[in-house]
């Protein structure tokens, strides 16, 4: 999830997967798969920025997740959120 500001100051996760389009008209206006709007302060260039760090973050954090041997606590993401991932187990084919 990602922290975005609604333009009266509020703030609110959105989960960038479901995102569609963001538009500048000019206030930036996020539309969701399902139609649904969110007009938010944050320019379209700054918002981008935000899912392209949310996601390169999951990646980074998988490729530890991977590298740590069997048994091993989970990792932290080294973020402004406190977040933890745990990994989940696979089945046996």
């Amino acid at each position: 999830m990602i922290l975005v500001t609604r333009l009266n100051g509020a703030v609110f996760a959105l989960n960038p997967d479901l995102i569609e389009r963001a538009d500048c008209t000019p206030d930036t206006v996020i539309t969701l798969v399902d139609g649904t709007k969110y007009v938010i302060a944050e320019s379209v260039p700054e918002f981008v920025d935000s899912v392209r760090h949310y996601r390169a973050s999951l990646i980074a954090q998988a490729s530890r997740i991977e590298g740590e041997p069997a048994g091993s606590a989970p990792s932290q993401i080294a973020d402004e959120q406190d977040a933890v991932v745990l990994p989940l187990h696979r089945k046996e084919r």
